[in-house]
């Protein structure tokens, strides 16, 4: 009954694969550039997360956990955390998914905050934005493997490709939120002392909208872990790798051990990072 709609669908698929097919056969400088350029951030990370020894690495992770908060009960779980890692054999693992992590920090924070700074400013752009936003969060995250796939290849650089587009809606919309937040009698006061729009960008509104940022770049690093499992499906190392082999051989042991060592990954992330979120 329902055959004549069918039969005259609208072609999505075909729409998609179109434009895809175009941007493979006239983009390949752009996408052989920016492969080549988030190849290098990944390997100078790497090599900063593995060339060391793990116990100066983890020095390091104490000591920002310890500037951040001073807390030493909070650095003491960093620490226990790591030396459980350790104790598990899964730091190569470990440092390949906070590499992947970390890249996708860089490149979602260098693009969500200008673009959230600009939503907040221009409301008729955030207007637009909005249903991109949320498409980009909602559709569903191994439609991204595909064009990363195509466009890039196997490897660490796809996986990253699919968490940015994945994760780069929070820093925006949480960056928008706290700049179109600012007071106005704060505002006010700031241009009646004749601050220019960038002195009232840099003293008012970045100042007050500091805790939403820090919010964001936390949530950048919990999405962008969450992402871990999937980004292995494209030959992306880390932690995701034990657990789809886990997954393939039905290896219950294996796979809570990698589980397990996620979570304490995240846990630690997160702690370290719980800066920012009061006033």
């Amino acid at each position: 009954m329902l055959d004549w709609l069918t039969d005259n669908k609208i072609p999505v698929g075909k729409t998609a694969k179109a434009i895809f097919e175009w941007l493979q056969a006239n983009g390949r400088w752009f996408f052989d550039g920016l492969d080549h350029a988030l190849d290098s951030l990944i390997d100078a990370i790497l090599w900063v997360m593995q060339t060391p020894h793990p116990l100066i690495v983890i020095a390091v992770f104490v000591a920002i956990t310890w500037y951040l908060q001073r807390s030493w009960k909070t650095s003491l779980f960093v620490f226990l955390g790591f030396l459980f890692i350790l104790n598990q054999d899964y730091w190569e693992e470990t440092t390949e998914s906070l590499t992947l992590v970390l890249s996708a920090c860089v490149v979602c924070m260098a693009i969500g905050v200008p673009i959230g700074i600009a939503a907040a400013h221009r409301p008729r752009l955030y207007t637009a934005l909005r249903p991109v936003l949320d498409l980009m969060q909602t559709l569903p995250t191994f439609v991204y493997l595909i064009p990363a796939i195509v466009f890039f290849g196997i490897g660490m650089v796809p996986g990253l490709i699919a968490t940015v587009i994945f994760v780069v809606p929070a820093p925006i919309r949480l960056t928008y939120l706290g700049v179109s937040s600012t007071p106005q009698p704060l505002l006010e006061a700031a241009r009646a002392f004749g601050a220019t729009p960038r002195q009232t960008l840099y003293k008012v509104e970045l100042p007050y909208a500091f805790p939403q940022i820090m919010a964001g770049l936390n949530q950048t690093i919990m999405l962008s872990l969450s992402m871990v499992v999937i980004a292995a499906l494209v030959g992306a190392d880390g932690l995701g790798v034990p657990v789809v082999r886990a997954l393939n051989q039905v290896n219950t042991a294996l796979g809570f051990e990698s589980g397990f060592v996620i979570v304490v990954v995240a846990i630690m992330l997160d702690r370290i990072l719980n800066i920012g979120t009061k006033r």
